[in-house]
């Protein structure tokens, strides 16, 4: 009777060491999350905000300016639920006002213009790059967390279900193949 009662209480401290183990990944996960979405909104505010001084600069015509500006502002301002639709309509603008490489090339040729379309490609490059890497984390995470024990033993607290940042992110083209 004594050894069956020790098999039984091997056999739930595995168990426990167990579940504590996903609990512990789960809390990871989380975690990883966490930064890798505060790692996107850093970089989403910087592609903003370059857009908007870029626009506020006075190097490109008035109009692509103002679209420039609008959609820079609105991403900026954006609230949580709406800043996937902002922040899409801001890669779109930029698309629109960088469709063709000449407007890159006169950009480039302005006073100061080298160095912002530089910095505007490498912000718009880091964009896809972060909004992968917490994608891939909010991924794993809600693989996870459908795993029944994960559910049957409530493994992910109040923890909100995570979603993904689903966005239009390509960039233009023309500025990606001038200021590289």
């Amino acid at each position: 009777m004594t050894a069956t009662l020790i098999w039984i209480l091997v056999v739930l401290v595995a168990v426990g060491l167990y579940l504590s183990w996903t609990a512990g990944r789960l809390d990871r996960l989380h975690a990883r999350i966490d930064a890798a979405r505060a790692a996107l909104d850093a970089q989403l505010l910087r592609r903003a905000s370059v857009a908007q001084e870029l626009a506020t600069a006075g190097v490109l015509d008035p109009a692509a300016s103002m679209v420039l500006y609008e959609a820079a502002h609105a991403a900026r301002q954006a609230e949580e639920e709406l800043r996937e639709v902002a922040e899409s309509e801001l890669s779109q603008a930029l698309r629109a006002v960088f469709a063709e490489p000449q407007l890159v090339d006169a950009l480039r040729e302005a006073p100061g213009g080298d160095a912002a379309a530089h910095e505007l490609a490498e912000a718009v490059r880091r964009v896809p790059m972060a909004r992968r890497f917490h994608n891939d984390a909010v991924g794993a995470a809600r693989r996870l967390r459908e795993h029944r024990k994960v559910r049957w033993f409530r493994l992910a607290g109040h923890a909100p279900f995570p979603l993904a940042f689903e966005m239009d992110d390509e960039s233009p083209a023309a500025l990606a193949e001038r200021a590289a």
